[in-house]
């Protein structure tokens, strides 16, 4: 899937790449590395949210919900009360898109982060709730969510493509 994505990076004029610190996120952004020789910048602003159920299956049956000690965690889903607080989320990824913006010059610029904050920070940009279902997330492995900026630097739309699509296993 890396080597897709970094084929398909090939068509843009990259001025800046940018990655969460967390191993998998170097690993997908390698090919790209190579691909435009352009130097890699680990910014953790682009980290994965911290959460109290990371790791663990969230369902009933075996899941988390199974156990009454859990659910201390589950009283407020609009901040979530269990992680990261989504605003505190939006802030940050806001300030890596903004510092990518910043070091590309007049070019592209590749933001790798993690689905959660890409959600979320997507969702706020276009004006939707940001509680929402995980399993319902427009946002695959190896996906490209696309921030366009104006041509004053802000957020004017957002776009969704999947390179590595025919690499995805079969719902």
């Amino acid at each position: 899937m890396a080597q897709v994505i970094g084929d398909w990076s090939a068509a843009l004029s990259l001025g800046a790449i940018h990655t969460s610190p967390m191993q998998r996120a170097k690993e997908t952004v390698a090919p790209i590395i190579t691909k435009h020789n352009l130097p890699l910048a680990v910014d953790d602003n682009l980290i994965e949210a911290g959460n109290i159920f990371e790791g663990k299956r969230f369902e009933l049956g075996n899941g988390l919900l199974k156990h009454p000690e859990m659910w201390r965690y589950l009283w407020n889903p609009w901040r979530p009360s269990w992680g990261e607080p989504y605003e505190e989320l939006i802030s940050r990824m806001l300030k890596a898109l903004f510092f990518a913006r910043d070091n590309a010059g007049d070019k592209d610029a590749i933001c790798v982060s993690h689905q959660l904050p890409i959600w979320i920070l997507r969702s706020a940009v276009e004006g939707r709730r940001l509680l929402h279902d995980p399993r319902k997330r427009e946002c695959t492995l190896a996906s490209v969510t696309s921030f366009h900026l104006d041509s004053e630097g802000m957020i004017e739309s957002v776009s969704y493509s999947e390179p590595a699509k025919h690499l995805l296993p079969a719902k």
